[in-house]
């Protein structure tokens, strides 16, 4: 055999593959070639997305400042509120020591009255029975706690009004 001829199979066989692989190619190519309009559909879709979350930033950095506005306003309006509601509480067990006292010191025996903690007060286990009637030692001693303090004017509003429910009572 002639050398001649083994290269003419040689370079026949490389063009087959050659051609195979240039067909392969082929396929891919136009199988993108197809794609490619649904790839550029996608992009446009993906670059507009990014453009709405880029616009949609400073309105989201607005409501986000408006927010904690708000919130700071509503927490300082809250530490201010129990602020007051703790004088408000201070001033209120220091009227309620006083009425104690005075009602004690109105009674003919000199005996205190039963005391409950507030945790009792509140539990499910304390008696629910409405308050008794007030005796009229008992009343004139709130009476006479409503007339000394009615001397200084420096009552806060919640503070009128315990005496004024406590004088309903009796």
């Amino acid at each position: 055999m002639d050398w001649k001829v083994i290269l003419d199979i040689v370079v026949s066989l490389l063009l087959i593959a050659t051609i195979s692989y240039a067909w392969m190619l082929n396929q891919r190519l136009s199988s993108l070639r197809k794609n490619r309009d649904d790839l550029a559909k996608t992009i446009a879709a993906f670059n507009e997305a990014t453009v709405r979350a880029e616009s949609s930033i400073p309105k989201l950095r607005k409501a986000a400042e408006e927010s904690g506005q708000t919130l700071q306003e509503r927490v300082e309006k809250a530490q201010s509120l129990r602020d007051d509601l703790a004088f408000m509480i201070e001033r209120a067990d220091t009227m309620a020591n006083r009425l104690e006292n005075a009602v004690r010191s109105a009674r003919p025996d000199g005996k205190p009255a039963e005391t409950r903690s507030p945790a009792q007060v509140g539990t499910a286990s304390a008696p629910t029975m409405p308050p008794p009637r007030m005796n009229s030692g008992r009343a004139a001693a709130i009476a006479a706690a409503a007339a000394a303090e009615s001397d200084g004017d420096d009552r806060s509003e919640a503070e009128r009004e315990l005496l004024r429910a406590l004088q309903a009572m009796r």
